[in-house]
């Protein structure tokens, strides 16, 4: 059996496809020696490293729309940021407060201090907390503050963390690329079905009506075009948000790589679906088991394809 270091990188709702990495490189026969990530890689990597994998693709799986609009706490009259408390406390339910020292399998997670400017390596202490500050994206969700550190997305300095690994003594290094600019198997988006598309719309539609008039009750406002407007708007600024960063996680990425090439980079579509899309586990985690295979046949005949680069 060979070993291999696993890093797995950042990319919203585009991670589930981690899942999907990780039964793959499993099924054919690699020993996982050591794990690093940020953000969504990171939260993947902690729950497969605590031997919750099974139990957190289960719930991811049984999301809709409008579960992931409940776990998300949206200021979106002022900051517009989302505070996450409902979506940290469920993952935290999940890992009972596991210790990364206990792990079964090293881990790292990567965040991002700002107030130093460095990149910040969790190798111990609590893994909940960890996850929490990698995946805080700036201005999208809030940071977790610990002493005079501001922690957030490890993707802002480091958005694919192979240096972690590069110690491990493992047989090769596989890490996997959610921004990558290659085409969809087939060559055209996982589009959903009419049916899912039609219910999305209708939840998003029920969501949007029960967030205005909460926000009405809340401020005590009566205008609903005003307040309509604000939310919109809102919501429109953390698109763009979420976008400027993808955009510079892409590029970072490139360059991480060109520093210190894996022995094998997974390549996941970036188009492959939007980063608040966490209602599409299914897909994604299939997306990435196919994929993965595609890279891992090139990799054991010592070929580089689409989806696999060496």
């Amino acid at each position: 059996m060979k070993s291999i270091s696993l890093v797995l990188g950042s990319g919203g709702a585009r991670g589930y496809a981690h899942i999907g990495v990780i039964r793959a490189v499993l099924e054919k026969g690699y020993e996982i020696k050591s794990i690093a990530g940020c953000s969504m890689g990171a939260v993947v990597g902690g729950f497969y490293a605590a031997g919750k994998l099974d139990e957190y693709e289960q719930w991811t799986r049984s999301l809709s729309y409008l579960d992931v609009l409940k776990l998300v706490d949206i200021s979106l009259l002022s900051n517009g940021a989302i505070r996450g408390d409902k979506l940290f406390a469920k993952l935290a339910q999940m890992l009972n407060g596991i210790q990364i020292e206990d792990l079964n399998v090293p881990f790292t997670a990567v965040a991002t201090d700002l107030t130093q400017q460095k990149e910040i390596w969790f190798t111990k202490g609590s893994l909940e907390e960890s996850l929490r500050a990698s995946s805080a994206i700036p201005s999208l969700l809030m940071p977790v503050m610990k002493g005079s550190r501001v922690l957030v997305d490890g993707a802002v300095l480091n958005p694919l963390p192979i240096t972690p690994v590069v110690g491990s003594h493992s047989d090769a290094i596989f890490a996997v690329d959610l921004s990558a600019d290659v085409p969809l198997p087939g060559g055209k988006a996982p589009d959903e079905n009419e049916e899912k598309q039609a219910k999305h719309q209708l939840e998003q539609h029920n969501w949007f009506a029960h967030l205005k008039l909460k926000t009405l009750q809340f401020f005590e406002r009566d205008d609903e075009v005003e307040t309509e407007k604000a939310l919109t708007a809102n919501l429109g600024k953390l698109g763009v948000v979420y976008q400027m960063f993808d955009t510079m996680q892409a590029s970072l990425t490139r360059y991480k790589i060109a520093g210190y090439h894996p022995d094998l980079l997974i390549r996941i579509p970036k188009n492959s679906i939007r980063f608040y899309e966490f209602y599409r586990a299914d897909e994604q985690i299939q997306l990435g088991y196919d994929i993965a295979c595609r890279a891992l046949e090139g990799f054991e005949r010592s070929e580089a394809n689409t989806y696999g680069q060496l």
